[in-house]
């Protein structure tokens, strides 16, 4: 008995080796795939640069948004051309479920619109899922796998070109030059507040920045998909700012909640940190 025991123990070990080998290998390729992503939507932005931003260039904006470029610190400087990033925090995919932690990188290109979001989520000990979210050409996509292996989401289509449209114009909080796009266009909602259109790729979606009265944005608004059993609804989904901090000079949210507000009530399912921004210099390694 105690050979047997040993024998399914050595096999059961021997298995789970060749598991986690298999994993690490997908992985890596995972990673490599991401980075050829990431250089195929920053190449050649590095070197493109434009005069400073004027005050005179923001003159036309609604009154709150030219306030969040002054106090983001943007004036006086040349716009954005490559952003690179690092998140932290916990998600989870429904209420009643337990919170993820997560970590994330993520590349933005602010003059051909577009992002590359790479995350690991921790699902239990030594288990996790490794995801993509990218847009580029006006096109979106989402790719989700458990151990780098298994598919879990594999999401393209209209639905998801408007939803990463707008989670590109709500991160545009992280490069404020980023809304100075010709792209995007501004109509002011009142003091505090200002629509956002952005048409791009063939695809037109808005989302309402609202601001504090020192020009801080403290929360973005707008109606985007969302999935539920393999149908698509538009529902109210709310970025929330909780903390400010400034990289390379640039003054910006770092702290935010992202919550869909449904009829069953508010749906908070992302929670996140950005821990560092690096701007202009958002190469990958080899």
């Amino acid at each position: 008995m105690f050979k047997v025991i040993k024998v399914a123990l050595s096999v059961m070990a021997i298995t789970m080796g060749v598991v986690f080998t298999v994993a690490l290998t997908v992985t890596y390729l995972f990673n490599q795939m991401v980075i050829d992503e990431v250089r195929g939507l920053l190449e050649g932005k590095k070197e493109y640069t434009k005069d400073i931003i004027r005050r005179e260039d923001v003159a036309g904006l609604p009154l709150p948004v030219q306030k969040w470029l002054e106090r983001s610190n943007v004036i006086g400087r040349e716009p954005v051309r490559t952003v690179r990033l690092e998140q932290k925090g916990f998600l989870r995919t429904k209420a009643d479920q337990p919170w993820m932690p997560m970590q994330a990188e993520q590349y933005i290109s602010p003059d051909e619109p577009g992002f590359v979001w790479k995350a690991n989520i921790e699902t239990a000990p030594l288990l996790y899922l490794v995801g993509r979210d990218k847009y580029q050409n006006g096109k979106g996509s989402m790719l989700i796998k458990f151990l780098a292996l298994v598919p879990v989401v594999d999401s393209k289509g209209p639905e998801i070109d408007q939803g990463t449209l707008l989670r590109y114009l709500g991160e545009c909080i992280w490069v404020p030059s980023a809304v100075l796009n010709e792209h995007i266009t501004w109509e002011e909602v009142d003091g505090n507040r200002a629509k956002a259109t952005m048409s791009y790729g063939g695809v037109t979606a808005s989302g309402t920045f609202t601001f504090d009265e020192k020009g801080d944005v403290i929360q973005f608004s707008a109606r985007r998909y969302m999935e539920n059993n393999g149908e698509y609804r538009l529902e109210d989904w709310v970025c929330v700012v909780k903390g400010y901090k400034e990289f390379q000079g640039i003054r910006v949210p770092n702290q935010c909640s992202i919550v869909w507000k449904l009829k069953s009530g508010d749906f908070e399912w992302f929670r996140l940190e950005v821990t560092d921004i690096v701007y202009d210099q958002a190469l990958v390694e080899p």
